[in-house]
């Protein structure tokens, strides 16, 4: 036994500072530690109540603690927890039959993360472009800007060199384009591109929506040269956008979309969707994952799905999404020193800080935080919005009220 072990290592008393004693200094986390959530109120360790606007980065869509998860979870929790790829399980079946009929897909492979989805629709593209028109259609196309996951393939398709200093060599053939430029992408994508991945909208890129010219535009070369064009909706997709997901509603279809973050509202699950013909290319022992569409995450994901995919559930995102851009666009003119006009779609919506405020997206955010709001930034120079789904408007109403105090203490220094 390791004698560093106590017999009270699950109950001892831990700090933040404990983070920095303990953990790998990946992350910079806030001050407090929050320890309980139900729906969009969050309270930390000193008993503090917050307004959660962030839902785990656009992940707990159905709030904190949502109750048809936790008995859909605790039945599955006493039922079966794991069987490992050599079998399969009645709910990820379940899962996989409700993605197909809801979206344009025909099949689904379930990982545990985006990051994990975007490298297998990146590794089908690749082997579906070798098997079909041979080893020379390697090339992949992505945008400056974008965010696809943190593996180092996915990370070096991301576009952000502030991700992948370090960790060089990346891996090659790999080119980016601007982002909503027509012009940069009929020049990077000939008919040796095997895919071109992009954000319908970007999130970690600044909360920009794709204009539809521009996404017609790679469904077109897309088309003409044999690629294949993956959406990536890790962040825009289940419901975010009022839409289940976000190629919905710019009515432009992908070959293959991911999926992940609200899919599980908190539990660990990703989904790369495509079509039959595409699908094949991945056959026994080419691609898989040990825990991925294990009956718990599945579980969760298909109870997800049956809340959000409904009519009357989406009208509500896109009631909520019009309220909130309509106090942060008055916010915006009532101080405009600090603020530019909004951006973004649905429930997934940047607020730019001004220009003489550029680089201090988080210095407001912490000024919030400590009246009580919890925001996030898209980069250095926007505050990002991403509350759950099922954000009332006494709570839209609420977070004006603090994000007006934090302007007037941040407007004083």
């Amino acid at each position: 036994m390791n004698a560093k072990l106590d017999s009270g290592v699950t109950t001892r008393p831990v700090t933040r500072q404990t983070y920095d004693e303990v953990l790998v200094p990946t992350y910079a986390p806030a001050a407090m530690i929050p320890v309980r959530g139900a729906g969009l109120d969050v309270w930390d360790q000193e008993g503090k109540h917050y307004l959660d606007f962030t839902s785990g980065i656009a992940v707990s869509s159905l709030g904190h603690c949502n109750p048809v998860l936790v008995d859909a979870m605790t039945r599955q929790i006493n039922t079966v927890w794991h069987l490992g790829n050599g079998y399969t399980n009645e709910p990820v079946l379940r899962l996989g039959a409700a993605l197909t009929e809801a979206t344009f897909a025909d099949r689904a492979f379930f990982c545990n993360s985006g990051a994990e989805a975007n490298e297998a629709a990146l590794k089908l593209a690749r082997k579906y472009a070798h098997e079909k028109f041979g080893p020379h259609k390697s090339r992949i196309v992505s945008c400056y800007a974008s965010f696809h996951g943190r593996t180092l393939f996915t990370v070096s398709v991301g576009g952000q060199s502030k991700y992948t200093e370090g960790f060089e060599p990346l891996p090659p053939q790999i080119n980016h384009i601007n982002y909503n430029d027509i012009a940069s992408a009929r020049a990077a994508i000939g008919d040796d591109v095997a895919a071109v991945i992009v954000e319908p909208i970007q999130g970690e890129g600044g909360v920009i929506p794709g204009d539809i010219d521009f996404l017609k535009t790679l469904r077109e070369l897309c088309d003409q040269t044999g690629a294949l064009l993956v959406f990536d909706e890790v962040q825009s997709g289940v419901g975010r956008t009022g839409a289940l997901y976000d190629y919905m509603n710019v009515g432009i279809t992908p070959d293959i979309l991911t999926s992940a973050k609200a899919l599980g509202n908190g539990y660990p699950i990703g989904a790369m969707l495509t079509t039959e013909a595409i699908a094949q290319h991945l056959n026994v022992g080419s691609h898989g994952t040990t825990y991925g569409g294990n009956p718990l995450a599945t579980t969760v994901a298909l109870n997800v799905i049956e809340q959000i995919n409904q009519p009357a559930f989406l009208a509500r995102v896109r009631d909520a999404s019009a309220r909130v851009f309509a106090k942060l666009e008055q916010l915006a003119a009532d101080y405009p020193a600090l603020f530019a006009k909004p951006r973004g779609k649905g429930l997934l919506i940047g607020l730019p800080m001004a220009l003489e405020q550029k680089g201090r997206a988080k210095d407001y955010t912490k000024v919030a935080e400590k009246l009580g709001l919890m925001l996030l930034i898209a980069g250095p120079d926007v505050v990002r919005l991403a509350p759950a789904l099922i954000v009332s408007d006494a709570q839209i109403d609420e977070a004006d009220r603090i994000m007006r105090a934090a302007a007037d203490q941040f407007s004083a220094g």
